[in-house]
């Protein structure tokens, strides 16, 4: 590995639809790296138990969260369920100067608007399934969701898998470990980059 103190900090945006394998290939990565950082999203919804301001969330009034906006202050947000969720500017350019890399779990807009505030420190990376039967597969073996849950999360899916093209990577998660061998692949050549 590279050096932090040589090189900025990447922000490595991973993408995909629900079921993907999107969050298990984020922990391996940070087992992988335990310098690389997460970003932790700021909210308006209230805590749930055992949750910490600054680990799960920073949890914010809707007043705080529309200001930092106003000012510039947050990288993406969106409004989802009527609560604001966003990527606050400051930890992340923190991290970026320090040389620590951070990771984001964000869907495409989400990316999109991290890749236009920050454009250059930005490798974006879509996590697809073999097939969408196999995605509906492992929706349905999780055992978590009802089949009108599922549906919907499916038709999501098939939205957010039709904007693959606008990521710099695409991977095929048809098999777990050699997936998280070309992630790693990635991260190490793009930390070696040039600019």
């Amino acid at each position: 590995m590279t050096p932090k103190s040589l090189r900025r900090g990447l922000l490595l945006i991973l993408s995909s639809p629900s079921g993907a394998g999107k969050s298990t290939l984020s922990r391996m990565l940070m087992d992988w790296d335990p310098t690389m950082r997460f970003s932790v999203s700021a909210t308006t919804r209230k805590p749930r138990p055992g949750e910490a301001d600054g680990r799960e969330y920073y949890f914010r009034s809707r007043d705080e969260f529309e200001t930092l906006v106003a000012q510039g202050e947050m990288l993406e947000h969106a409004e989802v369920f009527g609560n604001f969720y966003g990527s606050p500017r400051g930890p992340v350019e923190a991290a970026m100067l320090a040389g620590t890399d951070t990771v984001f779990d964000i869907d495409w807009q989400g990316g999109q608007q991290v890749k236009q505030a920050m454009r250059g420190d930005v490798v974006s990376i879509f996590i697809l399934p073999p097939s969408i039967a196999e995605l509906d597969r492992r929706l349905r073996s999780r055992a978590q969701d009802s089949d009108e849950v599922i549906a919907g999360r499916m038709a999501k899916s098939r939205d957010e898998i039709s904007h693959w093209a606008e990521y710099d990577y695409v991977l095929v998660n048809d098999d777990l470990s050699q997936t998280f061998a070309r992630l790693q692949t990635i991260l190490s050549a793009e930390r070696l980059r040039r600019d």
